[in-house]
């Protein structure tokens, strides 16, 4: 077996091939880092990975500092709250597979789903509407899918009629258009223009233009592709009429996310044999002009070391893999340069500890016209296994209302100053306004201050309220064009291999289902180089509907013709 060395200085010697029982260094503990340790493991490759902050990236849960009292756990707080939909089926695999006491289907068995979900309007009467789960599977027409979907948005008592049979046609185009028409023609379609929410009502706007992609897909409805978009949103329709769905629409952890899942996924692979190196910077990927030679890293205490080993999985964020590219490395695979060009935002997690549980949704809640596009839900109510006050903190914090802030970029109501021109204390009065305002105003008051025991904003937002304000967690954004410039999990350098939620995969989103598709997309690229007979990972598309099928057929051959979709009638 090949080992991996791990040396001070220059590069070693290039590693040797061997047909099995490879070493691997997997960059980067995220869910993809994690996920391609996991599979190579399972397949006897012997695996090191090295991560400089902590493990599970954007997906973890973390401590606040100093809140834990007689013998209490910290409070939990997070880059943002955890969404497992039923869409996704990588990740759930992926979940069966680590053990937790008492679950027979392992972490899996750890996802609840909420019982409904909220759009909270500001100045008007807010909207639940129950989440459905699995459910029957329903037909699929075009005809049958009009109808839900009209049912749906029908419940937006303040959407025009006409507004609401438009956006239902968009939709019907988007479904029954061919696969070359969403990679060119809807690729290069703003979801803004797509749904001409120009021409259309404010509530048409902040809910079926900015609501879907602001809040859910985190990017701005006048760039966001409507590949992108209208894919998640196909998804959702067949998951909610039962058509390929791994679980209910809405799925979250009945405990912190380290608890619930990284802790005990960590514990997994320990026990499959991978190495962890945590405090550990990736600084270069050194290249030889045929093959990746070594890695240079800053160990914990800042010591400079040389990585080598067989194979070479980046599994870093995009904007932080980047700059460990040489210039030679993208000139020997363009879809390396290309990745300059794919763009990044900013979407970060708040919390707010109350010493008394809010009279809120039971699930999540979307405060649509908020001006940082806010998202939240209050976790207590869904983490049977634990009693918040008696388990977390100081005794006096009933529950945790986590928060997701979508737009730091435009002006609040406090200060009249973008997230980013605010300080962290600013952030916070700023948020919390906003909650009020949207939760507020109905006849009753759900948050009030008396009721606010703390907060705690992600550390890895720093310097705001300076000129350069800075984010370590950002996210991958689809403005058109998005899709051609992601780059597939094996590049042409023959040890060296991509993983990320910026990776092609089926799911054309950053999530934690893409990335964690992609560092199995990387270990199948690895399996082929290395001429392993282990079984490949499996790769769950996106559920396809077979009804829609022929009208798709139909479509492509209108688009060869330079006709356009036949629903789409202007």
């Amino acid at each position: 077996m090949a080992a991996l060395g791990i040396e001070a200085g220059t590069a070693a010697a290039a590693p040797r091939a061997a047909a099995a029982g490879q070493s691997v260094a997997v960059l980067g503990g995220g869910v993809a880092g994690l996920t391609a340790a996991h599979e190579l493991a399972e397949r006897g490759f012997r695996v090191t990975l090295f991560e400089r902050r902590a493990l599970g990236g954007k997906a973890r849960s973390m401590d606040v500092p100093d809140s834990a009292k007689g013998g209490r756990r910290p409070l939990p707080a997070e880059h943002g709250f955890r969404f497992i939909p039923g869409i996704y089926h990588n990740l759930p695999d992926t979940m069966r597979r680590i053990p937790f006491p008492g679950n027979p289907h392992g972490v899996w068995d750890n996802l609840v789903a909420p019982k409904e979900m909220m759009f909270a309007r500001t100045g008007q009467e807010d909207l639940r509407l129950p989440m459905p789960g699995a459910g029957t599977p329903q037909p699929l027409t075009i005809d049958d899918i009009r109808r839900a979907v009209t049912g749906v948005l029908g419940t937006f008592q303040r959407l025009p009629a006409g507004e609401v049979a438009y956006f239902v046609d968009r939709l019907a185009v988007f479904l029954t258009s061919c696969q070359e028409r969403r990679d060119s023609q809807w690729e290069h379609t703003p979801w803004w223009t797509f749904t001409r929410a120009a021409q259309m009502s404010y509530d048409y706007q902040r809910i079926l233009a900015v609501g879907v992609t602001r809040n859910i897909v985190a990017t701005k409805a006048e760039e966001a592709s409507t590949r992108t978009v209208g894919s998640l949103l196909e998804a959702f329709v067949f998951n909610a009429l039962g058509r390929g769905a791994d679980g209910p629409l809405d799925r979250i952890l009945n405990a912190p996310t380290n608890e619930a899942w990284i802790d005990p996924w960590v514990a997994q692979l320990r026990t499959l044999g991978v190495e962890f190196r945590v405090g550990w910077t990736v600084r270069e990927v050194t290249y030889d002009g045929v093959k990746v030679t070594g890695v240079q890293v800053e160990d914990e205490t800042g010591t400079p070391r040389t990585v080598t080993a067989d194979h070479y999985i980046s599994a870093l964020p995009v904007e932080h893999a980047r700059p460990t590219w040489s210039a030679a490395m993208r000139a020997a695979d363009p879809q390396l340069a290309r990745c300059d060009q794919l763009r990044t935002d900013w979407m970060t997690g708040i919390q707010f500890y109350l010493t008394e549980r809010p009279d809120t949704v039971h699930g999540h809640l979307d405060c649509i016209d908020s001006q940082w596009s806010l998202t939240a839900i209050a976790q207590a109510e869904h983490w049977p296994q634990r009693t918040f006050a008696a388990d977390y903190g100081d005794g006096s914090v009933a529950d945790c209302l986590s928060v997701d802030i979508s737009e730091w970029d435009k002006p609040g109501i406090l200060y009249g100053k973008t997230a980013k021109q605010c300080t962290r204390e600013e952030v916070a009065r700023e948020v919390w306004a906003q909650l009020k305002a949207a939760l507020n105003d109905t006849g009753k008051t759900v948050l009030s201050d008396s009721k606010l025991h703390s907060w705690f904003l992600d550390p890895g937002v720093s310097d705001i309220g300076t000129p350069n304000p800075k984010n370590e967690d950002e996210l991958l954004i689809h403005p058109t064009g998005t899709f051609h410039n992601r780059p597939s999990a094996g590049t042409t350098i023959p040890n060296f291999y991509l993983a990320g939620d910026y990776v092609a995969v089926p799911i054309d989103l950053a999530t934690m289902e893409g990335a964690n598709t992609s560092g199995r997309l990387a270990v199948n690229a690895l399996l082929d180089r290395a001429g392993s007979t282990a079984p490949h990972c499996t790769v769950t598309s996106l559920y396809s509907a077979p009804e829609l099928g022929f009208l798709k057929d139909t479509d492509r051959l209108r688009y060869r013709l330079g006709l356009p979709n036949v629903f789409d009638v202007g």
